[in-house]
């Protein structure tokens, strides 16, 4: 669990700095991990200046920044979007786009951070 917690937030780091990887969410990923395996990297993470806050609002209130959801919903709309140019077929885009928008309202109906 601590490699996987280190792994999450390698990909959350990469998550902030590219546009439609999630980085909140490896992040979380992380610190639920080091919560299981270390204690200490767990309160690093959370105290982090730049990486803390959004896992704390998190955990405190189910909270997502009002960007972060912008961005996964379009995210998902652009994916979605894609693959309809790639050809897929139409029981694997009903499938994904039922997910997506699954997805998409859960992340809208949660609380803002």
């Amino acid at each position: 669990m601590f490699a996987a917690g280190w792994l999450c937030v390698g990909i959350g780091i990469a998550g902030i700095i590219l546009p439609g990887l999630p980085g909140t969410v490896f992040l979380i990923l992380a610190a639920w991990l080091f919560s299981r395996s270390s204690p200490r990297f767990e309160a690093w993470l959370l105290g982090h200046p730049r990486l803390g806050p959004s896992v704390v609002a998190w955990r405190e209130k189910g909270a997502v920044p009002r960007w972060a959801q912008f961005v996964a919903t379009g995210s998902m709309a652009a994916s979605f979007g894609v693959l309809v140019l790639l050809g897929f077929s139409l029981p694997m885009l009903g499938l994904l786009g039922a997910i997506f928008v699954a997805v998409s309202a859960y992340l809208l109906t949660r609380p803002t951070a």
